[in-house]
């Protein structure tokens, strides 16, 4: 807890004494649409994935929350419904915190409602990016947007392990035969290159001039 609220040790202590330490397995429901979330999780390790589904059947694909991040109840005193399920996409583990019990931390402890502040708005602009690229970019423009992100999280090239076609298009709000095809369409020019375990960017200059 110390260092992820740069705060004291009697501090951090404190914020513990508060938590429970969950474990999730992979695919585990963490909170359900539709359901009034009487829980703050703060994600120490792992990744969630915040999805819903549009009038089509379609799995959309709303947020990625990492380690350091906060889903929930956050800062609220009455918490809304849900606006999708967050779905455990690797072994997660959280700090699970009763929503009032974190409310009191935030207003007892500056740094703890600076954290907050700082993660809310990391999601809002991640949140936000993701629509306009929706709305401004082709299917094709987002698989590539997406293989860059991706890359640029590691080396700027290599995604390792290789990432699976079906949860690609989720993450780019697309099918999984159109993203199959825009990934062939890029290994056959040599704009990338994938093998058993990782997908590599051989051009990420040619790969970003094809972001339209």
């Amino acid at each position: 807890m110390r260092e992820v609220f740069s705060c004291s040790g009697e501090i951090a202590a404190s914020i513990a004494r508060g938590a429970q330490d969950r474990h999730f397995a992979v695919r585990t429901i963490l909170l359900k649409q539709g359901d009034k979330a009487g829980t703050t999780f703060l994600l120490v390790a792992g990744r969630a994935h915040a999805l819903t589904f549009s009038s089509e059947g379609q799995e959309i694909l709303l947020h990625e929350f990492l380690p350091g991040d906060f889903f929930g109840a956050v800062a609220l005193s009455d918490p809304s419904p849900q606006q999708a399920d967050v779905i455990a996409v690797e072994a997660v583990r959280a700090a699970v915190f009763l929503a009032l019990d974190f409310l009191r931390l935030i207003e007892a402890h500056s740094c703890v409602g600076l954290v907050v502040s700082k993660a809310l708005l990391k999601q809002l602009h991640a949140t936000s990016t993701r629509m306009v690229e929706q709305t401004t970019m082709s299917v094709a423009g987002r698989v590539h947007m997406e293989l860059l992100r991706l890359a640029r999280a590691g080396d700027g090239r290599t995604i390792r392990p290789s990432p699976v076609i079906a949860a690609l298009a989720v993450r780019v709000h697309s099918t999984r035969e159109t993203v199959s095809r825009t990934i062939n369409a890029l290994e056959r020019r040599g704009i990338i290159r994938r093998d058993d375990d990782a997908l590599f960017i051989v051009a990420p200059q040619r790969l970003e001039e094809l972001i339209v």
